[in-house]
């Protein structure tokens, strides 16, 4: 026989329902709790970059997320800080002529590199970085290495704040000394070492053409026993130094 619903029992469920949902005081403090986290998650995407750009305009970076994450995979940290004048002006023209031609002109992004990029990939064919020196630099300091959106998006925002806080002259330095030259190698004057046995100071010009042939793949080149192909790279290098000089303006470095 089939059991009668008591209505007293049908009034509980309801009252044990109602019990269930949260009191509109619980609402508010578990809202409050939510915009108390994102305003600390907000203050440290912006004030952290930016206690950092800051410290980074005068000291050292003392390490990077790279170098921290090669010492994980068993390698080793070579890298003794120098500054601009320590290092072979020879080094930061062939760098500039390599990677960024236009690195004494834009704002930290080449707009007509990022056009000519898309274009050449909308023609078929592979689709080529336009990085920056700013773009790299923020990235070497602040970021892990990838290509995801997120560790893009962080890019263009900490290259812009960078081109704002520091001069053209600081970027390439922290840029120089930070630089992933080989296994476990960081920087010129460690790299300068390691390859040619002679500090920073000393480099030729026809070595520091061929340390920056190694910059694009620094695991698998080798500036002291240089394939053909990068030798003839590195001549261009040369050649082109001579006629980039006028857009080196934010860098002279000597007469050498």
């Amino acid at each position: 026989m089939a059991r009668q619903t008591d209505p007293g029992d049908l009034r509980a469920s309801r009252t044990d329902h109602h019990d269930h949902r949260p009191s509109a005081a619980a609402v508010k403090r578990r809202r409050r709790f939510l915009r108390r986290v994102l305003l600390v998650l907000a203050a440290l995407v912006v004030g952290l970059p930016l206690a950092l750009l800051a410290l980074y305009a005068v000291a050292p970076p003392p390490i990077t997320p790279l170098m921290v994450i090669r010492l994980f995979e068993g390698e080793g940290l070579d890298k003794r800080w120098v500054s601009l004048a320590e290092i072979s002006p020879h080094l930061p023209r062939a760098v500039i002529a390599a990677e960024d031609n236009n690195f004494c002109q834009h704002n930290g992004f080449d707009w007509d590199a990022i056009q000519d990029a898309i274009a050449e990939y909308q023609d078929g064919r592979r689709l080529r970085g336009a990085s920056t020196l700013s773009m790299q630099t923020a990235k070497n300091v602040f970021l892990w290495p990838g290509r995801d959106y997120l560790r893009k998006g962080l890019e263009a925002y900490l290259t812009a704040l960078l081109e704002l806080f520091w001069s053209k002259q600081r970027i390439l330095e922290v840029y120089l000394n930070v630089a992933e030259f080989s296994a476990g190698v960081y920087g010129a004057e460690a790299a300068a070492r390691h390859y040619f046995g002679r500090p920073a100071k000393e480099l030729s010009r026809r070595q520091a053409a061929l340390l920056a042939t190694v910059l694009p793949s620094p695991r698998r080149r080798s500036a002291a026993k240089p394939t053909e192909a990068q030798a003839r790279h590195a001549i261009t290098i040369q050649r082109r130094i001579g006629q980039i000089r006028p857009l080196l303006d934010c860098y002279t470095g000597g007469t050498g």
